[in-house]
């Protein structure tokens, strides 16, 4: 466990090098820009070699196309066509890329930078995000192939020009360097589970902040792998609103695959905390409501459930419901949530316990999804068609969320005119939504209806391939609490073993 967690995969290191190796390309381009001419600045991207001749790098003949210059040699470049190749002409001020590490460091969430005397007064504010926010995670999940991956890569817009136009990787000639960082992170790492059962461990991008699904690349290796009679399981993070929202509207857009069924897992003690249960706050003991049987609570909470039943229903795909059980949940709480289930639409509700027995104690669970995924009478439907606007996709989105409607604020609506003019409205939308609640509200339990969805602000995944609008206070960058778990790990200088990891 300490292994998987810690270093094996390598996933998050190679991305975070091609994110901070993209950052420090745009400010050193500014940098340059900034001090020198067109002419100094061209014959520094294209030096003549030994026998005074010029020549492009295959990743320059990608920006070239884009300026619609059909020239292969730099000396027949005209000075006009030599301004507009070689002067990316960033603006500050619009550059959404933001460094990266793996860290929680709510003290990096805004820093400014080049304040050292050799980068001549060129100070900007930015920040840094944890490297699963990354977009480069968000391309190595999406992605089909290596071909595709570079593509994405390139495709990445950093910020705009002065003009306004998109700056992309490629215009920055990096986008073949992003590609070979991330050569070996493309392949998934195969484990297996503590009975061998296969397991293809491939990316990572939060559904709070990102679209919260491992990759297309590893469904379809474990799809290949397993034959036409065979299961893969695939996990969505969070519940209905978002992992599952955008493993149905996004990931499934990208991959072509259509799921058969989808596996809703609930809690007592969860659906007692969205029926009115008392705050539960990590590292202190759980209150004990939690502990006693109170079967009233838990059916308050089935709201919550039932809510992520008919939102996932909705999509044309049989809902199994896994009610995980804890040794204190009594069996008319577990009757009651299998009832409330049903009641709300699901295909089946099984209680399960494999926490406690391996696999034994979840084979009627596979035998309920054997029979869903056996059962599908509908095609996939999505949620809505990518030809709507940015704005009216948001606002479906928030419906399903129970939201009456959306609020935008001057910055969110400035970046959705930005991106409309500049083509990309037609790509589907990943909100950054607190994982807590159907609404922007953490403390919103249950199934919150007639609020109104705050837009903070709205930023662009190109290469990716989708729009992400910041719901409420929403944060890229989370922070430690007042006692983080490493007071609890350290290290068996004898054995080597991990202790504080489980």
């Amino acid at each position: 466990m300490d292994e998987f967690n810690l270093h094996l995969t390598g996933d998050i290191h190679a991305i975070t090098a091609a994110n901070n190796l993209l950052a420090a390309a745009i400010d050193t381009r500014i940098f340059h820009e900034s001090t020198q001419s067109d002419k100094a600045l061209f014959n520094r991207l294209c030096p003549p070699n030994k026998e005074g001749k010029r020549s492009f790098s295959d990743v320059m003949f990608r920006r070239l196309k884009k300026l619609g210059i059909s020239k292969i040699n730099p000396d027949d470049l005209t000075p006009d066509e030599v301004n507009k190749f070689a002067r990316l002409d960033i603006d500050p001020n619009s550059i959404t890329w933001r460094r990266v590490m793996d860290i929680n460091d709510r003290f990096l969430r805004k820093i400014t930078i080049g304040q050292g005397p050799d980068e001549k007064g060129m100070v900007r504010e930015t920040g840094f995000d944890i490297s699963v926010a990354s977009e480069i995670m968000a391309v190595l999940a999406l992605t089909t192939s290596l071909a595709d991956m570079r593509e994405r890569l390139g495709k990445m817009v950093i910020g705009n020009s002065r003009s306004g136009d998109p700056v992309t990787a490629d215009d920055l000639g990096v986008g073949g360097a992003l590609t070979v960082l991330m050569k070996d992170a493309i392949h998934p790492t195969l484990m297996q589970t503590l009975e061998g059962t296969p397991v293809l461990v491939h990316a990572g991008p939060f559904a709070n902040i990102a679209h919260g699904n491992s990759s297309i690349v590893a469904d379809k290796i474990a799809l290949k792998l397993v034959g036409p009679g065979g299961f893969v399981v695939t996990e969505a993070g969070f519940g209905a609103d978002i992992g599952a929202e955008k493993f149905m509207n996004i990931k499934c857009r990208y991959s072509g695959l259509t799921p058969q069924c989808a596996i809703i897992v609930a809690t007592i003690r969860a659906l007692k905390m969205h029926g009115g249960g008392p705050a539960v706050v990590a590292g202190k003991p759980l209150d004990h409501a939690y502990l006693t049987e109170n079967v009233a609570l838990v059916e308050a909470g089935c709201v919550n459930m039932a809510r992520h039943i008919s939102n996932t229903k909705s999509y044309g795909v049989n809902v199994v419901v896994a009610i995980n059980k804890f040794s204190t949940d009594t069996e008319a709480e577990l009757n009651a949530v299998q009832s409330a289930a049903l009641a709300a639409g699901a295909y089946d509700a099984v209680i399960c316990t494999h926490h406690a027995h391996g696999g034994k104690g979840a084979v009627d669970l596979g035998i309920a999804v054997q029979k869903a995924c056996k059962n599908v009478t509908q095609p996939l439907k999505f949620l809505y068609p990518v030809e709507l606007s940015i704005k009216e996709k948001i606002e479906a989105i928030a419906k399903s969320y129970g939201a009456r409607g959306v609020e935008y604020s001057e910055q969110a609506e400035k970046q959705i005119e930005m991106y409309s003019k500049q083509g990309f409205s037609g790509l589907p939308i990943c909100m950054a939504k607190t994982q807590y609640s159907f609404s922007d509200n953490a403390a919103a339990k249950g199934a919150p209806s007639g609020f109104v969805l705050p837009i903070r602000d709205v930023r662009a995944s190109i290469g990716a391939g989708f729009i992400y609008p910041l719901v409420g206070t929403m944060s890229t960058m989370p922070g430690l609490p007042t006692r983080p778990c490493f007071y609890d790990i350290g290290l068996d200088t004898t054995t080597e073993k991990v202790i504080g990891l489980s």
